[in-house]
């Protein structure tokens, strides 16, 4: 697959709204239920394909195959790392729908509810007062569930 492609995806992977956060938490659930070198037809279906497969078929697939397969099990990066970048990256485009997920996920991945509030703190000068304190409410919903 194209550099290009990847990085659309990766950047897509983070801006469709409502997706992208809850695909990936639930994907991490349902990795241990499904088998992932089964043939498609015998895999329990992603929550990519419950969310949109319906709608758009290769979208799905291509969130399954490239961002949950390939972009989050790159070595290069943690899954606590990458969970802090993406947190960051939700809070400064302003996607509290998919920032919710994320930062259960954050949480999961080892992020603690200190250095969550310090990116939320930090990112409020960078990306937007509006953009921070969105955050923080979100933030207190998230912290309150766990």
């Amino acid at each position: 697959m194209s550099k290009l492609l990847n990085t659309l995806l990766i950047v897509g992977g983070m801006t469709i709204s409502g997706y992208a956060g809850a695909l990936l938490h639930a994907q991490a659930q349902a990795q241990t239920a499904s088998k992932p070198h089964a043939p498609v037809g015998e895999r329990a279906p992603s929550r990519a394909q419950q969310l949109m497969g319906d709608i758009a078929p290769k979208l799905a697939e291509l969130t399954d195959e490239v961002l949950f397969a390939d972009v989050w099990e790159r070595p290069e990066l943690s899954k606590r790392d990458r969970s802090l970048v993406t947190v960051a990256a939700l809070i400064a485009l302003n996607r509290p729908d998919q920032l919710r997920s994320h930062m259960a996920l954050a949480r999961t991945n080892g992020v603690t509810e200190t250095e969550m509030v310090e990116v939320i703190t930090h990112l409020a000068f960078y990306a937007g007062w509006p953009s921070g304190v969105s955050a923080v409410g979100i933030a207190r919903d998230v912290f309150k569930k766990n």
